[in-house]
């Protein structure tokens, strides 16, 4: 029991971590927390089938990369749905009683419905700071993304870059500059 106790907490204080993966693939804050539920979910459930052969963080993502997949499967099977759909004149009634199984429930869930001018106006701030991140150096934005996306330690990026600490950041430092002027030129001015 403690031992499955210790694991609970390790896997807990990884969340924020597998949120900011998911919301970095997602790009929607409400899909990124139900997708990382879903895969603490399938890891605490699957909690006896890890071995530690690799790190705990390694094995989570793994699993929420899987989930993140599962996600994107069931929003184009529900688009194909749709796309399917009758138009006026045919008939409605076979592509309706296949949206439902014999006891009256619905076959597939829905995703959760999102404010449209909210989730338009966040894809397109992110595709305006994607575009200001493909401006900066190759080595800079990559370094950004690690630390301040994905939330990696300072230790881990220097000896990924082969870099000092006090190199990683000033390298952070200079992103954050250009990606405000960068934003300010193309998002908050426009």
């Amino acid at each position: 029991m403690r031992d499955s106790t210790r694991l609970y907490e390790q896997i807990d204080a990884e969340r924020a971590y597998l949120l900011r993966f998911a919301l970095a693939k997602l790009r929607d804050q409400d899909i990124a927390e139900e997708v990382v539920q879903e895969a603490l979910l399938a890891a605490l459930s699957g909690s006896a089938n890890f071995a530690g052969d690799a790190s705990l963080r390694t094995w989570l993502t793994s699993i929420l990369k899987h989930k993140i997949i599962d996600y994107q499967r069931r929003v184009t099977t529900e688009r194909e749905r749709f796309a399917s759909a009758p138009s006026a004149g045919e008939e409605a009634d076979d592509w309706l009683d296949a949206l439902f199984d014999e006891t009256g429930h619905w076959r597939a869930e829905f995703a959760v419905w999102t404010l449209p001018d909210a989730a338009h106006e966040q894809r397109a701030f992110f595709a305006a700071f994607e575009r200001c991140m493909d401006k900066l150096p190759t080595t800079t934005a990559q370094v950004f993304f690690q630390r301040e996306v994905m939330g990696e330690d300072t230790e881990t990026i220097c000896k990924e870059f082969d870099i000092s600490s006090s190199n990683c950041w000033v390298i952070l430092h200079r992103a954050r500059v250009a990606l405000r002027e960068c934003l300010e030129k193309n998002w908050f001015g426009k």
